[in-house]
């Protein structure tokens, strides 16, 4: 048995996102191809024809920007056969847009994005994120693998522990420039070989990861809407950052994704660890003051 983690980001250009997300989705093997033909099914369901046929990719950032809200609301709930018909129609001809076909279009993919989390729920999927805090301290290019990484495969571990039998952890990363992505490999290695946390967990995850092309990969495209919620809408106490409130029923979905795992920590036989990870500092504890 083995457990594929499709990995993405959000927010990494550090330009308009509140936060920086580092988010993946674990799906046990066996699942993974009735979940992938499942949100293929959805997209002729909700749109009448493959959103992302064609030079269409399913990346959050365009299927749920505001913009989307906008049109979505102007028209009032349109029943979903009629919808997708418009909606196809829409995408078939996006030169000559109606105010109807919008509003159809841009209902369909937030219903679209519900129906994707709803089918991650039913075939048991994890939902695991280091969401990095708009003010934690940076470190510079380091040879050592970052901390948002180590938190991801830290909780990734825990859960491979949990399953009876255990189960071998299978890593896909979207694909990065090739010298980010040799970097990256670089950092992976050391940290899997060298750190005694990375040894240990190498029992259970195989160290070397597979890069994918994303907008051909639907595990990493789902891993891409979980990070961009998780950026504009994942919020937990302490945290100040602007959160977007359209985004609240997306959020909720992906919380009820999480693995909840236990382990004794300072004398506490039961502390509770979540699959989500909100980081202050990135910094290793030898460069905090």
């Amino acid at each position: 048995m083995a457990y594929f983690l499709f990995i993405d980001e959000s927010g990494q250009d550090r330009k308009d996102s509140p936060c920086e997300v580092l988010a993946g989705i674990a799906i046990e093997d066996q699942n993974l191809w009735n979940l992938i033909r499942a949100v293929q099914e959805a997209e002729l369901r909700f749109f009448g024809r493959r959103y992302s046929d064609g030079p269409r990719e399913l990346k959050a950032r365009k299927i749920l920007k505001r913009k989307t809200f906008k049109h979505a609301n102007a028209i009032g709930p349109i029943l979903p056969e009629e919808r997708a018909a418009l909606a196809k129609s829409a995408m078939d001809d996006p030169e000559n847009p109606t105010q109807l076909g919008l509003a159809a279009l841009a209902q369909a993919k937030l219903a679209f994005v519900t129906e994707v989390f709803n089918i991650c729920a039913r075939f048991r999927c994890k939902a695991f994120a280091s969401v990095i805090r708009s003010s934690a301290s940076r470190v510079d290019a380091s040879e050592f693998l970052r901390k948002d990484y180590v938190y991801l495969f830290q909780r990734y571990h825990y859960f491979l522990e949990g399953l009876n039998p255990l189960a071998q952890g299978v890593v896909v990363f979207d694909e990065l420039e090739k010298t980010k992505s040799h970097i990256l490999v670089t950092q992976l290695d050391r940290y899997f070989k060298q750190s005694q946390q990375g040894q240990q967990q190498a029992g259970l995850i195989i160290p070397e990861p597979f890069f994918v092309h994303s907008d051909l990969t639907t595990g990493v495209q789902i891993a891409d809407l979980l990070a961009y919620v998780l950026s504009w809408g994942f919020r937990v106490q302490g945290m100040n950052e602007p959160a977007r409130e359209e985004l609240t029923s997306y959020v909720q979905q992906a919380c009820a994704l999480r693995h909840l795992a236990t382990r004794e920590v300072d004398g506490n036989p039961d502390f509770r660890i979540w699959s989500f990870a909100v980081i202050d500092d990135l910094r290793p504890r030898s460069q905090q003051a």
